[in-house]
């Protein structure tokens, strides 16, 4: 009775386990449009794989990459394609105190972690896949 009650929960909980959500965060800390390009275009390519609403998908940007997330930035436009397109476009705080940019001078919408560097490995930790373009 205990081995058909125990197979009845695995197959219970398989359907479950399969319709867990693939996660994937990016790092961007290069100040080059042609990374953030390659990141975007990553990050669209996963989502048109795996089907948007199976997927989460984060780019965190730190050091010099962070010049990318700025209004105005020659990237501004994908940006906001990203943003309608449920990436998740998140700015590293420490880098931000550290140029003295304040959050007035960044893309609207976007979010901030405190340390990207750390957030990417508390991800990596939650089983996040991690990618580098």
């Amino acid at each position: 009775m205990k081995t058909l009650i125990g197979i009845l929960l695995l197959a219970l909980a398989l359907p479950l386990h399969s319709q867990e959500k693939y996660k994937v965060v990016f790092q961007v800390s290069d100040n080059d449009p042609a990374k953030w390009n390659l990141a975007l275009n990553n990050a669209r390519n996963v989502q048109a794989d795996l089907g948007k609403a199976n997927v989460q998908v984060e780019i965190v940007a730190y050091g010099p990459g962070l010049a990318m997330l700025k209004a105005g930035s020659p990237v501004s436009a994908r940006l906001a394609e990203a943003l309608d397109g449920s990436v998740g476009l998140l700015a590293c705080v420490n880098t931000m105190e550290n140029t003295k940019t304040p959050k007035s001078d960044m893309y609207g919408g976007i979010g901030y972690v405190q340390a990207g560097v750390t957030h990417i490995m508390k991800r990596q930790k939650e089983g996040w896949a991690y990618i580098r373009p």
